[in-house]
């Protein structure tokens, strides 16, 4: 893999519950809106479980995900292609934390703040 290690951990407030947040990181149908402009392939479950293997889009530079593990309040993926490493959630009533680590040319830190903001601003519709 080409690309330099990049790591990364963010945590933001969000007015959401545990639920709210849980279902728009599980759910394929809430989390294809707020991370337009990456796309991902078809045939995903309805929500994401143990096991569970994925390809997004971002241009052309593909990442394939595998769901590593799935708990009440976390999330973890296992990436390999584009981006070579894993990504972690944890959340809670009122917050959200990303934990990225990977190999990639892509500017991970960059595209992990915007994908957290954008996590914001659907919650935040999704309350109004």
């Amino acid at each position: 893999m080409f690309g330099t290690f990049q790591q990364s951990n963010l945590r933001i407030e969000v007015d959401a519950s545990e639920q709210q947040i849980r279902d728009s990181l599980l759910c394929p149908d809430q989390f294809r809106q707020w991370l337009a402009p990456q796309t991902f392939s078809a045939g995903l479950p309805d929500r994401l479980q143990k096991g569970t293997i994925f390809t997004s889009y971002i241009g052309p530079i593909t990442i394939r995900h595998e769901v590593d593990l799935v708990e009440p309040n976390g999330l973890r993926l296992l990436m390999s292609q584009g981006i070579d490493g894993f990504h972690q959630w944890y959340w809670g009533d009122g917050w959200v934390q990303s934990s990225l680590e990977g190999i990639s040319l892509l500017p991970l830190n960059l595209g992990q703040t915007f994908s957290l903001l954008r996590l914001r601003q659907f919650l935040a519709q999704q309350k109004a």
